[in-house]
């Protein structure tokens, strides 16, 4: 099962590079693109080749891309984590840690981890609005991610209340149904296009 999980992730890093170049070339500038890499992927011995072949044979910086890593793997073997994270890191790609909140970090290797963002969970996300206690939580990972110099992205944003909480309280990014269900490749560079469109600064 280990076998077809690394090829299936082959596939998707495939897929996800060839992708993003296209809409590099088709003019979407500043794009970046997040792939979640899973447990199994991440301790490949060859997953470091791997990537760097993809992105030499397409053609695409490593600037273009975002690895995620889920804080329970990271934690898993946090040596190894650390190893592979500062070689990503050395061919310029940039990684972020994903359901953070939901683990057990350890704050003296998270702060040992070159990773630039933390994204929030969205379990912490969903009642944000009604439950004090995950506010407390959210406020805390973003305090916590601004005093070690890195980002948070909110997943699971559904609502105008949410937004503003997260907005309010110097959450950089966010993503979930509030912006756009999932969208197909087509379909997102009509909502891309279409946002640029109706901008304030495409209006002026």
């Amino acid at each position: 099962m280990s076998g077809q999980i690394v090829q299936i992730g082959e596939w998707v890093l495939r897929s996800a590079v060839t992708q993003t170049k296209s809409w590099l070339d088709q003019g979407f500038l500043n794009i970046v693109v997040a792939i979640n890499l899973s447990a199994v992927q991440f301790r490949h011995p060859k997953l470091l080749e791997m990537i760097n072949n993809i992105l030499t044979e397409s053609g695409l910086p490593p600037n273009n891309i975002e690895l995620e890593l889920t804080e329970a793997a990271a934690m898993d073997d946090p040596l190894t984590a650390i190893t592979v994270i500062d070689k990503l890191n050395d061919l310029g790609i940039r990684m972020s840690i994903d359901d953070f909140g939901t683990g057990y970090s350890s704050l003296s290797y998270l702060k040992k981890f070159k990773v630039y963002k933390l994204k929030i969970d969205q379990s912490f996300v969903r009642e944000l609005s009604e439950n004090p206690e995950d506010k407390a939580i959210v406020r805390a990972i973003i305090n916590l991610a601004s005093s070690l110099g890195l980002n948070t992205i909110a997943e699971g944003v559904e609502t105008v209340s949410q937004m503003a909480f997260l907005r309010s309280h110097g959450c950089e990014e966010v993503q979930g149904y509030y912006l756009s269900k999932p969208l197909p490749p087509d379909q997102f560079e009509k909502f891309v296009n279409n946002s640029m469109t109706n901008s304030p600064a495409a209006q002026a």
